[in-house]
């Protein structure tokens, strides 16, 4: 299917009734994370990408770390990574672009190789995918013959291609246990993997790899935010240092801190994990106190809606995946979803 230019249909440096009464609803839902003057610049945006949308016959998938007028604003999926992947098997759309970080876009590519998968800004990586190659796994292998590697969607393709099944943070212990082995190689988000480990009788080998977001937190933080704010109910990621998950109420994926938060309601909570995140799901929680103490993760920042915009004008960047390493790669990630788990 060929593709020419797209003129955008609105000026983001314009500004009038029609764009305010097309984002009128959804600037109003934001209000209270969105200040007004930043809206102004980011309706237009929204109007142009909503018609471009239209035009390609695209999806935007975006995971739980954008920023709200993404998440919000323009998404029509959202999600952890488990989330994201499921849909991106099942989405009706010639074009996808993936806002979140390129192994996300490469795990959509695997799910849909016939058709187009864009991300909006190439240098949008992963410091934990990053910290493993497709070598490390074969070398892996060799050290534990018979070892089945599972890892974690938080990879590069190459990397995938080397597995036996992939999991997210939501199914991790269900992928373990499922193999029916009493060992198993566990890539690459070592605290992960020590959550991992402590839910199952299963040894579990780890690799060092950490993610620079929720490596930084720390025990003591997650004290002095209790004693800054008193009766906060802390809900942490499990790829944060052990000490974090210690001292949290709740440990849990992304989808899992939102699913907590809304069959608890507690009054005051703060979820240890990427900063967008508090965000977002503060809007669908209006009545809550969400105390936001976060670190920004530098890579899914790099996804804004004028990228979006420019990624569907230009139909760039377009993520592909060699054959071969394509073709094993999907086998491990079909496996994560036949298995499951809770989103």
């Amino acid at each position: 299917m060929a593709f020419t230019a797209v003129p955008a249909r609105i000026d983001a440096r314009e500004s009038g009734p029609d764009v305010e009464r097309a984002t009128a609803a959804v600037g109003e839902r934001l209000r209270s994370v969105v200040p007004e003057l930043e809206w102004r610049v980011h309706a237009p945006h929204i109007v142009a990408i909503d018609a471009l949308k239209r035009e390609r016959r695209a999806v935007i998938l975006a995971h739980n770390y954008q920023t709200p007028e993404i998440f919000h604003g323009v998404a029509n999926v959202t999600g952890d990574s488990l989330a994201l992947a499921r849909h991106a098997a099942e989405v009706n759309a010639d074009v996808i672009v993936l806002c979140g970080v390129h192994f996300m876009a490469e795990t959509a590519k695997l799910l849909n190789p016939e058709k187009t998968v864009l991300i909006p800004d190439l240098e949008a990586g992963c410091s934990l995918a990053e910290s493993i190659s497709a070598e490390d796994v074969r070398l892996l292998r060799r050290r534990h013959p018979g070892v089945p590697v599972v890892t974690y969607v938080n990879t590069s393709a190459a990397v995938k291609a080397e597995s036996d099944v992939c999991c997210t943070s939501s199914n991790a212990v269900e992928v373990v246990e499922s193999l029916g082995v009493p060992k198993v190689i566990f890539l690459p988000d070592e605290y992960l993997g020590r959550y991992v480990a402590s839910h199952t009788k299963i040894e579990v080998v780890l690799w060092k790899g950490h993610c620079e977001v929720h490596e930084r937190f720390t025990g003591e933080e997650i004290a002095a935010l209790r004693r800054s704010h008193p009766g906060v109910e802390v809900l942490a990621h499990p790829e944060c240092p052990p000490d974090v998950l210690a001292a949290a109420d709740f440990v849990g994926s992304t989808s899992g801190m939102i699913r907590h938060v809304g069959d608890t309601r507690p009054r005051r909570v703060v979820l240890v994990t990427e900063c967008s995140m508090s965000d977002n799901v503060a809007v669908e929680f209006p009545e809550l106190e969400f105390v936001r103490p976060c670190n920004l993760c530098p890579h899914m920042k790099r996804i804004t809606l004028p990228g979006i915009r420019r990624a569907l004008e230009r139909m760039e960047h377009r993520v592909e995946v060699e054959p071969g390493v394509a073709q094993r790669a999907r086998v491990a990630v079909e496996r994560m979803l036949a298995i499951g788990g809770r989103g």
